[in-house]
């Protein structure tokens, strides 16, 4: 049956026609670094994300590093995070000359442990980047209270949680800095992109400084520069596609939202038991469906099933290997078994696909496939 059917891949963006006018309608007009879509894009997030200052940038992970910077974060301090997350939420850190500093994850939501981390802050802590995995989000009462006990700036990697919510607040409405990712797997993308949620207007002014060489002008012919900046401003190609997904992103989670609930149904209330693999928690209030996971049992070798998942036309993807463990963290002196259940998650996880343009059947034929190759 399967040799009739198509390759199901885990994750595929959709774009609208419109859209595509509107990048053609960009790339017409001659001007095609940031310019009036950049800024009607920033203006329709701020206004998303309850009127806080918002800017665009060309990644969601200078945006982070960006935020740190604007924290005052560098050489001699430390800023704590999890293990369970792409690399740049770590590479982040150490590019501000900072130090990274893991805690352990929760076995359930797989964000960080809140308890953990507490007993890792030292003197030297200024700041925490907790990251709403899967747009599941953390503990956002818990956090900032310890952060407020410890007197932290918090930089949220929300690159996966556009969308996602605490208590009825959009993250990202509410709280410190608030890290988004536009890269083409997310929830709305515009290619490569991300955008930082700022505090106050001053915040929002050096940000647009650290994006663009940290240059000020001022008049026809004034310029200036007193920070050390990068080149990291988003093009208005980026922004025209941003502004066409930004129409759908609540009917795309929607969607997500419907697939996720399917998920759930088609694989039945015994699969964990009859199988011991494990499904994400059910959030179906809060959590935007970014991502889809399972942690396989482990007497299941993850890379055979993987192979065998592909054989059935099943796309797979796996976020992510504990950082750690990569050797550049080894390096720093870090080791196997520092933190054992990002270590264990991170080595049995596999993502299955979760984009809008599937439908029920596609859900069908993954958890199949899933049951079939756990057998």
């Amino acid at each position: 049956m399967s040799e009739q059917l198509p390759f199901l891949p885990f994750t595929k963006p959709t774009i609208d026609e419109e859209t595509i006018a509107a990048v053609g309608n960009v790339l017409r007009s001659g001007w095609l670094t940031s310019g009036p879509n950049v800024q009607a894009l920033e203006a329709q997030l701020s206004e998303y994300f309850g009127g806080r200052p918002v800017r665009t940038f060309n990644s969601g992970t200078c945006t982070m590093e960006i935020a740190l910077r604007i924290a005052g974060i560098g050489a001699g301090d430390e800023v704590i995070t999890t293990p369970n997350s792409w690399v740049a939420t770590a590479n982040v850190i150490i590019e501000t000359g900072a130090t990274p500093v893991f805690a352990d994850i929760d076995p359930r939501t797989h964000n960080i442990d809140l308890d953990k981390v507490e007993a890792v802050i030292t003197p030297r802590t200024k700041a925490i980047i907790p990251v709403h995995i899967c747009g599941l989000p953390c503990d956002m009462d818990k956090l900032y209270a310890l952060a407020k006990k410890h007197n932290l700036r918090v930089v949220e990697d929300a690159a996966q949680a556009i969308g996602s919510t605490w208590q009825g607040k959009r993250i990202g409405s509410f709280g410190d800095f608030a890290s988004f990712s536009f890269q083409v797997n997310k929830n709305i993308m515009t290619g490569e992109g991300g955008c930082l949620v700022l505090n106050n207007a001053e915040e929002a002014r050096l940000a647009e400084k650290y994006r663009l060489q940290g240059v000020t002008r001022s008049g026809l012919d004034g310029i200036d520069v007193d920070v050390l900046g990068g080149k990291y401003n988003m093009t208005d190609i980026a922004a025209a596609i941003g502004l066409g997904q930004m129409k759908h992103l609540a009917e795309f989670n929607a969607r997500r939202l419907a697939l996720a609930k399917h998920y759930f149904a088609a694989f039945g209330n015994d699969f964990e038991a009859s199988t011991g693999a494990e499904l994400p928690v059910a959030d179906f209030e809060q959590c935007n469906w970014h991502m889809f996971h399972i942690v396989l049992p482990e007497r299941i070798n993850r890379a055979t099933f993987m192979e065998q998942m592909m054989e059935k036309k099943i796309g797979l993807g796996y976020h992510y290997r504990a950082i750690h463990l990569f050797s550049y963290y080894r390096a720093r002196g870090f080791t196997d078994g520092m933190f054992p259940i990002a270590e264990r998650v991170g080595k049995q996880i596999v993502t299955l696909p979760l984009f809008p343009a599937m439908n029920e059947s596609d859900v069908e034929r993954a958890v199949a496939a899933v049951k079939s190759c756990l057998q």
